[in-house]
């Protein structure tokens, strides 16, 4: 089926809108997948916040001029589904990294984060980061510990006074 010139651009404006607001996309070459597990990954991409699009290389080569994403374009060869992550950098990745345990003809091509291209040996890398509440909840941890401290330092002198006094006393009461 061949599409019109309206159709192509409402693609470009479409995909060129989702890369401006992404912080990450992912390309995989998904040819061998049957159409349930195709199905099946864009329905956990729906569920994980993740946009996912089959578009033609050069309509996709278009959409990422003037985004962080101009540098994937030498890498849009084959049959490829690009998933964008949109809020945390590593969704995309951790997705396809997660399928692609499951079913080994989703291969990964390209990924870029930010406006850099990286090799696809780095998914594993890429899909690795804490999500954005891991990464709040461990900087709290590294925040709460000085403090804890510091706590436990300024009530160390009356514990030790206390526990001083009840020594005296169990000391005097075994005297007696």
């Amino acid at each position: 089926m061949t599409l019109r010139l309206e159709d192509k651009k409402a693609i470009v404006a479409e995909v060129a809108q989702v890369a401006k607001q992404a912080t990450a996309v992912v390309a995989a070459e998904y040819s061998g997948l049957t159409v349930s597990q195709l199905t099946a990954l864009r329905k956990s991409a729906r569920e994980s916040g993740v946009y996912m699009r089959v578009v033609r290389n050069t309509l996709a080569s278009r959409a990422f001029e003037g985004t962080n994403f101009a540098c994937m374009q030498s890498a849009l060869v084959g049959p490829l589904v690009l998933a964008f992550s949109k809020e945390e950098p590593s969704a995309a990745a951790r997705l396809i990294r997660d399928f692609a345990k499951t079913c080994d003809k989703l291969q990964v091509k390209a990924l870029s984060v930010e406006g850099k291209l990286l090799p696809a040996t780095d998914l594993a890398v890429l899909a690795s980061l804490p999500t954005r509440n891991e990464a709040i909840s461990q900087l709290m941890s590294v925040m709460l510990g000085p403090i804890t401290k510091f706590v436990r330092t300024l009530a160390e002198p009356h514990g030790k006074l206390v526990r001083t006094i009840a020594a005296v006393r169990d000391q005097k009461q075994q005297s007696a």
